[in-house]
């Protein structure tokens, strides 16, 4: 379909929308004009923020695909590329449950209505939520399998979490491993990209890194490693139209027997012709 068809049909849906959310308002309840326009316009803020700009967001990456490997960068639900991959993990889903909690962080609540809506109230009332939720990120099309934090200040605003996403390897590799984003929430506002409400992220992404591995290595059974050139892009935006940046490398906490560095990185690198596929890939379920 034309694009120029694609946006008329846009701008009626939006109008019908207006109308049939407002009319019967001013019909059956005694408001002013003033109210009106001013539930108009969050009406429409929300179609365009929710609706129409991540539907043209899809659009746009469709046809302009990310060039990184998708393993490296994680994307949005829209197919907006995310935030970079710059931890892992070489253990059992229980290993690293357990490792990351004696670390002193907790697990973050999944997204649900009581979640979202809890975390929108106390980031407004000031409250501590330890275990709100984190927006959903994707690596070969599919969310993250853990994802943790640890609260900074009174609220769920300010905060640091990281997401992991379990991989396949190579069938000698008897320990499984995972790939992760560490970021920190500096505050909420909106996305520069589509108008969403969203957390934002400190641009020193490495900073996070780093504190999540000094955190790590204060878990008994557990020694830090380091591959450097991980990522190659080293200055970007995510998801959000945050900017960020790096040194590139990764840093990876290795249970006792598990996957080293040299071996990740070798494995990848054998396996890895081109920075548009990746053999550690998270599995997909």
């Amino acid at each position: 379909m034309p694009m120029s068809h694609r946006l008329r049909r846009w701008c009626a849906g939006l109008f019908i929308f207006w109308l049939i959310g407002l009319i019967p308002i001013y019909v059956l309840f005694d408001v002013t004009t003033t109210v009106v326009y001013g539930l108009g316009a969050a009406m429409v803020y929300a179609f365009l923020a929710y609706i129409v700009l991540p539907y043209f967001w899809k659009v746009h990456e469709r046809k302009h695909p990310n060039v990184l490997s998708a393993q490296k960068r994680t994307l949005t639900a829209q197919g907006i590329p995310g935030d970079p991959i710059n931890v892992g993990f070489s253990g059992s889903e229980g290993e690293l449950q357990s490792a990351i909690k004696t670390a002193g962080w907790v697990e973050a609540d999944p997204i649900t209505w009581g979640s979202s809506k809890k975390i929108v109230l106390d980031s407004l009332d000031h409250r501590a939520y330890a275990n709100a939720p984190v927006s959903d990120l994707f690596i070969n099309g599919r969310k993250q399998d853990l994802a943790f934090e640890q609260a900074f200040g009174p609220d769920p605003s300010k905060r640091h979490h990281v997401r992991f996403w379990k991989c396949d390897q190579p069938s000698d590799y008897e320990c499984d491993f995972w790939i992760g984003s560490a970021t920190f929430d500096k505050g909420v506002g909106v996305s520069h990209l589509t108008g969403q409400v969203t957390h934002h992220i400190d641009a020193d992404i490495d900073k996070e890194r780093d504190k999540l591995g000094s955190d790590f290595a204060k878990v008994p059974g557990l020694t830090i490693q380091w591959i450097d050139g991980f990522q190659t892009v080293l200055t970007g935006k995510n998801g959000g139209g945050d900017p960020y940046f790096t040194d590139g490398r990764l840093c990876l906490a290795v249970v006792d027997g598990g996957v080293d560095s040299s071996q990740v990185d070798a494995a990848w690198n054998s396996s890895v012709p081109s920075e548009t596929s990746a053999s550690l890939g998270p599995t997909r379920k």
